[in-house]
């Protein structure tokens, strides 16, 4: 049995906007504010993903030179990766002296929307460029998986009895503001707590309520008697 997860490629923006590592920073700045987007990736001439340049660039930016230690006192301190890329964006022109790298990106045909959520979390993003071999092909946001969960019941009813087809002798009794409703009777307890776990795999899917769900009982061993 299983339900079949909606992939990345599904849900994408196709074809989004992205920008040249050479691309002025004031070109990007306008591009962001003009489409409302929190950052864009940067590509090379092959569409290869090499960046992530971001508003967050552009705020470590803005706090200037006073954030950064001195060239002398990082050299006496140690500098982190962290005070190099802010060095590195305070005296950035373009996108690709600015951009975050490596970038976080996703496969839009292999990876499901639950890992684009656990990638996002993880790296405390709003938007993930989606690839194909490392070129890009779309962006996938937060805004986006929510979708799944805004479906209709009547759909995600659909979608969770296509994933328990094969669960002979259990049935959607409904599906209620993305709760599923699950009756009838396993053929045991294990195949029970399966169909549970089968049904909250199910994207879209908030919670399952099983409370009319029973399993046969295991007929007894019988005894066996031996002697001398």
């Amino acid at each position: 049995m299983g339900g079949p997860d909606v992939r990345v490629y599904d849900l994408m923006t196709r074809d989004p906007l992205a920008v040249k590592p050479a691309t002025p920073l004031k070109e990007v700045a306008h591009l962001l504010v003009e489409h409302g987007f929190s950052g864009v990736p940067v590509v090379d001439d092959g569409n290869v993903v090499v960046g992530v340049i971001s508003e967050s660039d552009f705020m470590l930016k803005e706090r200037g030179r006073e954030y950064v230690p001195s060239s002398a006192l990082a050299w006496l301190l140690g500098e982190s990766r962290e005070i190099r890329h802010a060095r590195e964006i305070v005296e950035a022109r373009t996108a690709g002296e600015a951009m975050t790298t490596p970038p976080i990106t996703i496969e839009g045909r292999i990876a499901s929307i639950r890992e684009a959520a656990i990638t996002m979390a993880e790296h405390n993003i709003n938007r993930l460029p989606v690839t194909e071999n490392g070129r890009l092909v779309g962006i996938i946001t937060r805004a986006d998986l929510l979708r799944v969960y805004a479906q209709p019941d009547t759909q995600l009813a659909e979608t969770v009895r296509d994933a328990l087809r094969s669960a002979d002798g259990i049935f959607v009794e409904s599906v209620e503001n993305g709760i599923v409703h699950l009756a009838g009777t396993a053929a045991s307890e294990a195949m029970a707590e399966t169909t549970i776990r089968i049904a909250e795999a199910v994207d879209g899917v908030l919670a399952v309520d099983a409370e009319g769900l029973s399993w046969q009982e295991r007929p007894a061993e019988p005894l066996s008697l031996t002697g001398a």
